[in-house]
């Protein structure tokens, strides 16, 4: 970016700015900070050389905000000073990107490279493909568009094609330039692709000195960095350690709307050569140019083993066809582009002790081994418990008690024991003893021939009431307003609650006795008991956890009864005749509809108030007034909550979107709506209504 001449320059210059030289006028003295803050943020976010203590540099910035207080007409879009905004933001916008943000296809060996290339040189014409090889940073995808040289957006990947708006807090990441000289190359407007990361050095200081704080540590720095990026405050954002790596140009065009790439951007090298030029971070010294799929495959063995003492997580590299014409020979997929594929790097592999299985049931009462290791860092998270799923798999992994065990992370993500090292066993180690009866309540488990899961059937077995509660109050099921988990364990260890039905038997002056409870909230919880009673057929029948029914089951189910209990009555022949009900379904269904237990409890339920019923609000469903149709609600609502205006597009065949794009048909407008509804008139497909016109669509 800058030539060995201008940084000699800039270096005078910081001198005589710091030493308050007198022959600037107030406009030259503003423009040189600038400049020079400019130069040192280079020198310490992209290049990681600074040439300035931490004390100057302060003291520039400082001169530079007290200029600007006293004479703010001088104040521009670009100066350093404007990446911190003002204020909280209290929602992300909606914005459309200029150009899909597609996913890219998984490789994992030589021969996935091979067939690779032999499908781009069929697509092209191509004998000898030549590609750019770099690699697959580990954070979060970003979008950055500049308009004459400035800034004007920043945006989360969000689906591909809508993301939500974040500039003010991109802005606060030093390494993105407020302005950067595309204009010198001929670009008007451009958008950059590249993922915003967080060091391992820096992640590790971070950690340290939340510790040193009394504050969680942070479990992994892409989860860190993704979600640094949506805070409220970009003043938070700002001491995260972020930093940004663009790795791509997907839209670019002159002042008279031309498109540059393929024409005047020639090749992927040539586009990163160009960002490092214009001050951005860029992969520029780690990429690689190779010609054949042999000379990728060298280069990425390569740099396998440099990755882990790189200092930036990776996952894998990324090879993309250089020539930009040829990337549109290519073209690409709904979902991903045919001139570029990831080749996933072999998941990260370290070794612990097995120190002792604990035996969990769940809410169906199936019951799953989970190991206690000694702690061991892994790709970024600290792992101490992993599941076993079942008997079966500790069998086929030969696993014993004080094993010293192979523990991956499947997909960079889920913890994962590949197996045991038998040649350090001393003989101490011991079987794993998979129970016969239940941990909670020892009744004697089961296991179906078919199936590889031990279970107890006894339906008052503590732990499976716990977990089942937890389910039946949960949003998607019974939606029961300040009753989440934590309560639900509380009130079971009082002995508040010993069986679903006790829900709605809950001592409510014994509650406003306990720490933490108080008139309001117990208010709430009582309102929350008593509004579940009215809620549709479907949610009952979520709620009551058999095992393969979920939300769309119990919709689908909900639409052929008038009353839960007519599914006591339902044959197998009759539950498969339901759409998207199969056999194993159906099993589940018609067990759980002959078990007495069961039936005693819906009965229960309806006796305290519970609907049972597909009552006729509830078969709008059936007329699906709303289907195929989209909506978005904004403003102040004064006819229904958010939570409630959800209900009845879901309810009515309808789909809620999360923002304003050309998807959307309908934006319901509240009270001081706002930016929202402004991008919507801009939008001629879409309709704008008053929360009356939308309850008229369902009458």
């Amino acid at each position: 970016m800058y030539s060995t001449e201008q940084q000699q320059q800039l270096h005078l210059l910081s001198q005589q700015l710091l030493k308050e030289a007198a022959h600037f006028t107030l406009e030259e003295k503003i423009r040189s900070i600038r400049q020079v803050i400019n130069y040192h943020d280079w020198r310490y976010y992209v290049l990681s050389e600074p040439v300035i203590t931490d004390f100057d540099y302060d003291s520039l910035f400082a001169q530079l905000q007290q200029l600007e207080k006293e004479h703010p007409s001088l104040i521009t879009a670009d100066s350093p000073t404007q990446r911190i905004a003002r204020g909280l933001t209290n929602e992300f916008e909606s914005v459309l990107h200029l150009a899909s943000m597609l996913s890219l296809e998984n490789s994992y060996n030589i021969g996935d490279i091979e067939e690779f290339n032999r499908r781009v040189a069929g697509l092209t014409n191509t004998t000898e493909v030549e590609y750019c090889v770099e690699p697959k940073f580990d954070g979060a995808s970003i979008a950055l568009v500049y308009e004459n040289d400035l800034l004007i957006r920043a945006a989360t990947r969000g689906d591909g094609t809508v993301g939500e708006d974040i500039t003010n807090n991109a802005k606060a990441i030093p390494s993105i330039p407020l302005a950067a000289a595309f204009s010198k190359f001929g670009i008007y407007k451009v958008e950059l692709r590249g993922e915003v990361i967080i060091t391992k050095e820096t992640f590790e200081r971070k950690n340290a000195e939340r510790i040193a704080k009394g504050e969680k540590a942070f479990q992994n720095s892409r989860n860190t960095a993704s979600g640094s990026l949506r805070m409220k405050d970009p003043n938070e954002v700002a001491q995260r350690g972020l930093e940004a790596i663009l790795y791509h140009i997907s839209y670019a065009v002159d002042k008279d709307g031309n498109h540059l790439i393929a024409t005047k951007l020639q090749s992927h090298f040539g586009n990163i050569e160009m960002l490092y030029q214009c001050g951005f971070k860029t992969p520029l010294q780690e990429m690689s140019v190779c010609i054949g799929p042999q000379a990728v495959d060298d280069f990425i063995h390569t740099w396998e083993t440099k990755r882990l003492t790189y200092n930036i997580e990776t996952d894998g590299m990324v090879v993309k066809v250089n020539s930009l014409k040829m990337q549109q020979q290519c073209g690409s997929t709904s979902h991903h582009p045919r001139w570029a594929i990831a080749y996933k790097f072999a998941a990260k592999q370290a070794q612990s002790k097995l120190l002792k299985v604990e035996f969990q049931v769940g809410r169906t009462g199936a019951v799953t081994p989970v190991a206690k290791i000694e702690p061991v860092p892994l790709a970024g998270v600290t792992i101490s418990s992993i599941s076993l799923h079942n008997e079966d798999f500790i069998l086929e992994k030969d696993l014993l008690l004080g094993d010293t065990v192979i523990v991956e992370r499947a997909g960079e993500v889920i913890p994962y024991i590949v197996g045991s090292v038998p040649d350090l066993r001393n003989g101490s180690e011991l079987k794993i003893e998979f129970p016969r009866d239940c941990p909670s309540c020892h009744s004697p488990l089961v296991k179906p021939e078919e199936e590889a899961i031990w279970r107890c059937d006894n339906v008052d077995c503590p732990a499976q009431t716990e977990e089942r509660a937890i389910h039946f109050v949960s949003k998607e099921a019974m939606d029961i307003d300040g009753c989440g988990s934590s309560t639900i364990i509380e009130f079971i260890q009082r002995g508040f609650i010993k069986n679903i039905e006790d829900l709605y038997r809950l001592p409510y002056p014994e509650i406003l006795k306990l720490e933490g409870w108080k008139e309001k909230s117990v208010s709430n919880l009582k309102a929350g008991i008593e509004d579940s009673k009215n809620r549709p057929l479907w949610r009952l029948l979520n709620a009551l956890g058999i095992r393969h029914v979920g939300v769309t089951t119990s919709k689908d189910i909900a639409k052929h009864i008038t009353c839960i209990f007519d599914l006591e009555k339902m044959s197998l022949e009759d539950l498969t005749n339901i759409e998207g009900i199969g056999p194993k379904v159906a099993h589940s269904i018609f067990d759980f509809f002959q078990n007495q237990s069961n039936i005693h409890l819906l009965h229960e339920l309806e006796n305290f108030g519970v609907n049972t019923q597909n009552r006729p609000e509830d078969a709008r469903n059936k007329n699906n007034k709303l289907e195929g149709k989209t909506f978005l609600f904004t403003g102040s609502l004064q006819q229904f909550t958010r939570d409630r205006a959800k209900q009845l597009v879901e309810e009515n065949g309808g789909k809620l979107l999360s923002g304003v794009s050309a998807n959307l048909n309908y934006l319901v407008v509240g009270e001081d709506a706002g930016s929202k509804l402004t991008k919507a008139q801009k939008i001629p497909s879409v309709v704008v209504l008053t929360e009356e016109e939308f309850l008229g669509m369902l009458e």
